[in-house]
């Protein structure tokens, strides 16, 4: 049975049409999703380029913090067929620190995958996306390296969100990259929910032997965390990927849970002001 890695150089030419075309492929894929409705007004009292700076700046102070708590994440990847589970990689984690206030990962259930006897394998970089690219983060460092295109406004619960499309400039190297949309709340303007996949894919063409890296796509949801952050909280995927010989129907779910904040002297900043252990973010402060 063939072995497909569940993750060229290549450039976007043509980047405005090209985000258009995304902005359309993902309008499809959410038409059935528990959403308002989509208005493509502008924001009122602020540009789009203002809520791109705003939220990047938030991103990164979001990074920054998350790094300084513990938690536990849940992940479970399984290839299908129909309600048949045919394999599962399940994994279980703690984010903690040592002594020393070194962060570290401490494994609490990992059985032996079964990926493999369903045609699916998984590799380093397949780990890296699990742990960077579904609880997507696009700070003020990296948001040279996106086109952003702001496409409307829609509640999501009880928020009210800007959303935008994103999509690289180019893929440099072997770096992989998000491509979808964001929602960003109007409030706190920090991202709440992610909608996209893990890019470059890597397709075979006509060459039978050559490694294929194709992607899910997923959904995170993000829910806020001491009052202040907006931390990833669940994310799923169920998605066929189309390989060469075949397709695949994988489904993940990652749970991110027990957030608390480790008693280190690192100085965590929201808006500029250092918060002192416990304290807890009074409404107003929200506000600029």
């Amino acid at each position: 049975m063939p072995v497909f890695l569940y993750t060229i150089r290549m450039r976007f030419l043509l980047r405005p049409l090209f985000l258009l075309l995304v902005s359309l492929f993902l309008l499809a894929s959410l038409a059935a999703a528990d959403e308002g409705p989509l208005d493509k007004s502008q924001p009122k009292s602020i540009t789009p380029e203002d809520v791109i700076k705003r939220f990047a700046s938030k991103e990164k102070e979001f990074k920054e913090a998350r790094d300084q708590y513990t938690y536990r994440q849940d992940v479970k990847v399984q290839v299908l067929d129909g309600d048949t589970v045919k394999g599962e990689y399940h994994e279980v984690f703690d984010v903690l620190f040592d002594n020393s206030g070194k962060r570290l990962e401490n494994v609490v259930f990992a059985p032996q995958s079964s990926l493999d006897q369903a045609g699916l394998s998984m590799d380093q970089g397949d780990f890296d996306d699990i742990r960077n690219r579904l609880p997507f983060v696009l700070t003020s460092d990296e948001v040279g390296e996106y086109d952003v295109l702001y496409v409307g406004q829609q509640q999501e619960d009880d928020l009210h969100c800007y959303v935008f499309d994103i999509a690289p400039k180019q893929i440099v190297g072997k770096k992989r990259y998000f491509q979808g949309r964001i929602w960003v709340d109007d409030h706190d303007f920090q991202i709440v929910k992610t909608y996209g996949k893990t890019v470059p894919q890597i397709y075979a063409g006509k060459k039978k032997n050559k490694e294929e890296h194709l992607y899910p796509n997923f959904t995170t949801w993000r829910e806020q965390i001491d009052k202040v952050y907006w931390f990833p909280t669940y994310t799923k995927a169920d998605d066929t990927l189309h390989f060469y010989t075949g397709d695949i129907h994988i489904r993940e779910i990652v749970k991110y849970e027990n957030y608390k904040r480790f008693g280190s002297k690192t100085r965590i900043t929201y808006e500029g002001k250092e918060l002192p252990p416990g304290q807890k973010k009074e409404p107003e402060a929200q506000q600029k």
